[in-house]
C-alpha cells in the first residue's frame, strides 16, 4: 500500500455492489438457494461465488445449463435476488393487507438440477438462511414472463371466484369483506413456497453505502463509469433502488465485448476506454478481492473499501489504499478544461 495521502487521476471506475451498493444478503440469499438446488454447502457457494460474474459461477455450478439458455438463466438469476431485495417490503408481515403485491416482482424459476459434485463437509455454514424446496411445485402454473409469474399467487386473479352476498347492513358488508381479504391471504400463504415465506421474513433490501452520494455528486459528469460483476438486470435494478442513476459509461457482466471478467482487469479497461481515458490515469473502487486484482491488473489506482470483506481478507490482493468505506475518501476537482483532474485525499 502506498503511504502517500493525495494523487490526481482522470478518471474513476466504481465497481457496484459492496462499493455504491449493499444488496450481499439478498446475493447471498440467492446463492444459497441455488446451492440448496444443487445439493451443495451454501456457505460454500456464497464464499466461492462473491465478486464474479453470475455467468462463471453458473457455468461452474450448474454446468448442465445450455451455451443458448445461459442469458435467460443468468436473468432469471439475477432477477431473484432483486426479488430477495424486495420480498420484505412487497410481502413481509403487514404488506399484504395494505398493499397487495402488483409490482410484477417475480419469482426465479431455477429449476433444481443434480449435484455434479460435493462441497466439503469439513467446511462449516457461517452464513445461511432457510432455503427449503425447490420451484418445481410452481412448475404447472402457466407463467408468461418471468416478472408476472407471483402476480396471480399475491393478488386476487389467482383465487376462485366467490359468491357475490348482498348486505343490507353497510358494516355487516365491510366485515364480511375483510374476513375474505384475510381468508385469501391465508390461502396465498399456502400456496407460497417456503422459501418464498422466508424470503419475506427478513429485511434484504439493498441499501447506498455511507459516502457514496457525496463522491458520486462531487465527480464531474462524464469522469466516472462503474464496471461490476453484475449483469444488466441487477445492476440497474439495485443502483435505481437506492437512487443512483447508471451512469451512460456502466459496464456489466453480460456486455458482448468483455472476453473475461473479473479478476481479469477487461471490466475496468472497457469502461476506462469508454471514458476516453487510459485505465492508469485512473483510480478504482472496489470490495472484494477478486475485483481489486482486477483493478491492479488494469494499471489504475485502486482504493479497496472495507464493506463486504474484512480487512485481513483484502489486504495483500495489491490495493494501493485500503479504507472502512468512502466517507474516508475526498474527491475535488482541479484544473479546467483539458487540464482538469481529479484530486483524491485518503483521510487518516
Amino acid at each position: 500500500m502506498s503511504s502517500q495521502s493525495s494523487f490526481l487521476v482522470d478518471a474513476v471506475l466504481f465497481d457496484m455492489d459492496g462499493t455504491l451498493t449493499d444488496s450481499i444478503a439478498a446475493v447471498e440469499a440467492a446463492w444459497g438457494k441455488v446451492a440448496t438446488d444443487i445439493g451443495q454447502d451454501p456457505a460454500y457457494v456464497i464464499a466461492a461465488t462473491h465478486g464474479k460474474r453470475a455467468v462463471d459461477n453458473l457455468a461452474q455450478f450448474k454446468p448442465h445449463i445450455k451455451a443458448h439458455e445461459m442469458d435467460d438463466e443468468v436473468t432469471a438469476f439475477e432477477e431473484s435476488i432483486l426479488y430477495f431485495a424486495d420480498a420484505y417490503r412487497l410481502h413481509g408481515p403487514g404488506s399484504q393487507l395494505n398493499s397487495p403485491a402488483s409490482s410484477g416482482a417475480g419469482t426465479p424459476d431455477l429449476t433444481p438440477s443434480s449435484p455434479t459434485s460435493s462441497a466439503p463437509s469439513s467446511r462449516s455454514v457461517s452464513r445461511t438462511s432457510s432455503f427449503v424446496g425447490a420451484l418445481g411445485a410452481l412448475g404447472s402454473i402457466r407463467r408468461p414472463s418471468f416478472l408476472s409469474r407471483l402476480s396471480g399467487l399475491l393478488t386476487m386473479e389467482a383465487l376462485p371466484e366467490r359468491e357475490t352476498i348482498d348486505f343490507e347492513d353497510p358494516i355487516m358488508e365491510e366485515n364480511h369483506q375483510e374476513l375474505l381479504a384475510e381468508q385469501e391471504i391465508k390461502l396465498q400463504k399456502h400456496q407460497l413456497q417456503a422459501w418464498q415465506l422466508e424470503a419475506a421474513s427478513v429485511d434484504r433490501s439493498v441499501k447506498i453505502l455511507p459516502g457514496v452520494k457525496r463522491m458520486i455528486s462531487s465527480i464531474p459528469e462524464g469522469r466516472y463509469a462503474v464496471a461490476t460483476s453484475g449483469a444488466k438486470t441487477y445492476a440497474y435494478g439495485c443502483m435505481t433502488r437506492v437512487g443512483i442513476t447508471p451512469p451512460p459509461v456502466t459496464i456489466t457482466a453480460d456486455d458482448k465485448r468483455l472476453k473475461a471478467g473479473k479478476p481479469a482487469p477487461d471490466p475496468f479497461l472497457l469502461a476506462a476506454k469508454c471514458l476516453g481515458f487510459d485505465a492508469k490515469k485512473c483510480v478504482v473502487f472496489e470490495d472484494s478481492p477478486s475485483g481489486i486484482r482486477a483493478g491492479v491488473a488494469s494499471g489504475a489506482t485502486v482504493i479497496a473499501v472495507c464493506t463486504s470483506h474484512e480487512r485481513s481478507k483484502i489486504e495483500n490482493c495489491g490495493a494501493h489504499y485500503i479504507v472502512d468505506n468512502m466517507e474516508k475518501v475526498v474527491c475535488e476537482s482541479v484544473g479546467l478544461g483539458s487540464d482538469q483532474r481529479l484530486k483524491f485525499t485518503i483521510l487518516e
